[in-house]
């Protein structure tokens, strides 16, 4: 079965197309794709992943045409971006 795997920086983005057997997991599949070799940077054990934006194990199973996503960790936390705006909205 044929999987994507996808990875975004700010600037730079990654797409890979792996071939990966029946019973595949996540894992699988991200190991397979190489992206752990030209991103060091990423850390299954802390980063999440996901299909098609809904965050799944690693040990997940994929099927044929899923998209595996790997996660940025958070550089801020979305409450508090959301407090500052609205409290911008009300100085204005």
């Amino acid at each position: 079965m044929k999987v994507g795997i996808a990875y975004a920086l700010l600037n730079r983005q990654a797409w890979y197309d792996v071939e990966l057997p029946e019973g595949a997991t996540v894992r699988d599949a991200i190991e397979r794709s190489g992206v752990l070799k030209q991103f060091p940077e990423i850390d299954l054990a802390t980063q999440k992943v996901g299909i098609f934006s809904k965050i799944t194990p690693l040990d997940g199973a994929v099927s044929d045409g899923d998209r595996v996503e790997i996660y940025r960790p958070l550089t801020c936390d979305p409450a508090v971006v959301k407090a500052k705006a609205k409290a911008s909205k009300k100085e204005a």
